[in-house]
């Protein structure tokens, strides 16, 4: 069922207010009516709003407060000013400090409904820019990269002081590590977030089309240039440019990215003028490009101005006490899009994933997670849900878990515990996880065989 809009007005001459409140309820909103400003917030932050109508003259808290209260209980609350023709100037500076419109008294029913109205379509267009900007923080903010390894808390503290800034950063990392994550990662973390993201894989493009696509070209620039259009670089200007495999950039395309990096000067493919453009480039390659630079196949000089700020991704090898943490991420996610949400992974399928040792990193982690949950028919994922590849890797490709002797029962449970507790670095949450047990058993066989995480 579908919430009523809600409105408060607030008049401290109670009949005014109730007879307003009275108006606004015959258009099917959901109205409450305070006789003063104190009353009226209390209402707000008791049960919210989405639309405060407000007599800017009253005793006690005056309409001015009311309007700056209400904005910070919700920013998105349009707040309406009622004001008599001797105060029109101070609804003007409500309407300058945030106000959505401000009527004269006598109040118009048609006229107060038409701007009621309007007020809650801006208000759900506030709360639309304010929901995808959350979605934006939570897939793409600090909290989207998942990982709680020494390396990757690194890599947070060296992105959350980068982001602000302007620097170039150049991003190092196997196919996979989530480099073109990261890179969104710091755009939204900056004051170019409400700029463009853009995106450009050089390895995709040959040279032409590659500087077409990066600093657009004149109407008959060369054969099938039928118009003119712009580039990625005017695109995105006062946002962000992610350039990825940077190393395949060809040698004439990289004169040029230095010369915008260098100046902020771009020139279309057949055009003489310059464009002045405002971009952060953050390049990415999934090799080192240092031999590349050695025997003359990419710029030092480019290379230095891209490598302002680098930042190495860790292969997800080198980090097995993430995996746990990235499968509970990805098992929501992929839960939630095909809607199972009783589906669990049995700790047997969880000690088989972590000591795989992912090539494809986290790019085919996320990949087999959606892959079991797409197939699964039970609410629990078995190591018979694994795909295939995963069984049949050879073993330099495994990390040993486990017992490889004959023991005592008591003694092969000890050389698993302390195998699981190396795995996973310590972490006593993951381990016990990845064991099938709570927390504070493992806790307390930690005690007893004398294991210190």
């Amino acid at each position: 069922m579908t919430r009523k809009s809600r409105v408060v007005v607030i008049d401290d001459n109670r009949a005014h207010s109730e007879g307003v409140a009275e108006g606004l309820e015959r258009e099917g909103y959901e109205v409450a009516f305070a006789a003063s400003g104190e009353e009226g917030l209390n209402e707000v932050r008791a049960r919210g709003a989405d639309v405060v109508v407000t007599d800017l003259v009253m005793h006690g808290i005056d309409g001015m407060t009311v309007l700056a209260e209400a904005h910070a209980i919700d920013p998105a609350i349009q707040v309406i000013v009622v004001t008599g023709h001797g105060t029109v100037e101070s609804a003007v500076d409500a309407m300058q400090k945030g106000a959505f419109n401000y009527l004269l008294k006598p109040i118009n029913l048609n006229e107060l409904r038409a701007v009621v109205a309007s007020a809650l379509e801006k208000r759900g267009l506030v709360r639309r820019a304010q929901e995808l900007e959350e979605r934006l923080d939570e897939r793409y903010g600090f909290e989207g990269l998942v990982g709680n390894s020494a390396s990757m808390r690194e890599i947070y503290s060296v992105m959350r002081r980068v982001a602000p800034t302007n620097a170039t950063v150049l991003i190092l990392g196997e196919t996979g590590t989530g480099k073109e994550l990261v890179a969104k990662a710091i755009h939204q973390n900056s004051p170019r977030k409400v700029r463009p993201f853009v995106a450009l894989n050089c390895a995709a493009l040959s040279r032409d089309i590659l500087e077409s696509e990066l600093f657009g070209h004149e109407k008959g620039a060369f054969t099938g240039a039928v118009a003119a259009r712009e580039g990625l670089f005017e695109y995105a200007d006062g946002g962000t440019l992610f350039l990825d495999e940077v190393a395949d950039m060809p040698m004439e395309t990289q004169v040029k990215l230095l010369r915008v990096l260098e100046d902020g000067d771009i020139r279309r493919v057949g055009s003489n003028e310059s464009i002045q453009v405002d971009v952060r480039v953050i390049a990415a390659t999934n090799r080192d490009i240092g031999p590349a630079v050695d025997d003359g196949r990419f710029r030092h000089d480019l290379y230095y101005r891209l490598k302002v700020v680098t930042l190495k991704l860790p292969p997800l090898r080198e980090r097995p006490e993430d995996i746990p943490m990235l499968l509970d991420h990805f098992l929501r996610e992929f839960r939630e899009q095909y809607q199972k949400p009783a589906l669990q992974i049995s700790p047997d399928t969880r000690r088989v994933l972590v000591r795989y040792t992912w090539p494809g990193n986290v790019r085919e982690l996320r990949n087999c997670v959606e892959n079991m949950v797409v197939m699964s028919t039970k609410d629990t994922l078995e190591i018979a849900d694994i795909p295939d590849h995963i069984h049949a890797v050879p073993a330099d490709r495994t990390r040993p878990v486990g017992v490889v002797a004959p023991m005592s029962l008591v003694a092969a449970e000890e050389q698993l515990i302390r195998d699981t507790i190396d795995l996973t670095r310590g972490n006593r949450v993951e381990a016990a996880k990845l064991l099938g047990i709570g927390e504070r058993t493992l806790y307390r066989k930690l005690r007893a065989l004398g294991i210190q995480p």
